[in-house]
């Protein structure tokens, strides 16, 4: 079986406070591990504690008790860091260099050679987006171009484990179309993905498993599948049937819609639905579709958070 791409075992920190006050527990006792190949989104919201684990992963900060290993190595060596790309929240790039030099820089750090460094470098500004202002001077980049710069330069070694702390944060929509599709793309190539994220209909749409951290401490985590499926809300029956049978179903009039000749009513017990849609055909009536109702991954966030 092939180690985790990230283990993280009892992971606990705590920030000392000034005289008089209480110090403060920012991560308590996370324990998570992340597969190799997977798209892992970490959910919470402001204060949970992600950037702190986040930081804590990549040697940044360093945790009161716990510890984190990078495919099966501890993330205080060396070895164990260069095969990790990271993308702080906010990355702060020197705005007197030009893109194409700050990555120059940024790959000399992991010593590739020249001519290394100048494929890499193409590469990642096309696979960004920002291959036509690569020689502009960063101080004249928008949030958004500095986004996609900071994931250049986390892709400039070629990892195979990529940590983003809220990507997604100053992309237009168009950009965050791009991103979760490069996201994908490196999903292909057998990368596996870390990130971080307030945009929950952004992380549905990519991640292959979710984490939900509240408080510091982990509160669910899963395939998004089987905790989006494992729960439905109810079924939706739309049928067409004149107003007359209609009303000889014995629903209350607001629980059915109309929608030009359509009627749809939703219902939360099986058993009614075996009983409206044997009703609708013996009243000669046309299901048009039922549709299982799903919790989407805002319900699960919400509900764990206990909103």
């Amino acid at each position: 079986m092939a180690v985790p791409a990230v283990k993280i075992d009892h992971l606990t920190k705590i920030y000392s406070a000034d005289l008089g006050k209480k110090p403060m527990c920012a991560v308590d006792d996370l324990n998570l591990e992340v597969e190799q190949g997977e798209v892992f989104a970490f959910l919470g919201p402001n204060g949970a504690g992600k950037t702190t684990t986040i930081k804590t992963m990549m040697r940044l900060l360093f945790p009161t008790r716990g510890f984190v290993e990078i495919f099966g190595i501890p993330n205080l060596s060396v070895k164990a860091m260069r095969s990790v790309g990271f993308l702080p929240e906010q990355p702060q790039i020197y705005g007197y260099l030009t893109g194409r030099e700050f990555l120059d820089f940024t790959a000399r750090l992991f010593r590739l050679d020249r001519s290394t460094r100048k494929k890499r470098i193409d590469d990642c500004l096309e696979q960004v987006g920002l291959i036509k202002r690569a020689d502009g001077l960063i101080r004249g980049y928008s949030r958004g171009m500095m986004q996609r710069l900071g994931l250049a330069q986390a892709l400039i070694n070629d990892p195979e484990l990529l940590v983003l702390d809220e990507p997604m944060s100053n992309l237009d929509p168009v950009g965050r179309k791009e991103f979760r599709d490069l996201i994908l793309e490196l999903k292909d190539k057998g990368k596996t993905l870390f990130f971080s994220s307030h945009i929950l209909s952004d992380a549905e749409m990519i991640a292959d498993r979710v984490g939900i951290v509240n408080q510091g401490r982990l509160v669910n985590t899963g395939k998004l599948r089987d905790l989006i499926e494992a729960q439905i809300r109810s079924i939706e029956i739309t049928f067409i049937m004149t107003p007359d049978k209609t009303a000889k179903l014995g629903f209350e009039q607001a629980n059915i819609v109309q929608q030009d000749e359509h009627m749809l009513v939703r219902l939360e017990n099986d058993a009614d639905v075996q009983r409206t849609i044997g009703d609708i055909m013996r009243l000669d009536g046309r299901i048009v579709s039922v549709v299982p109702q799903k919790r989407t991954l805002e319900d699960i966030f919400m509900t764990e958070l206990g909103g």
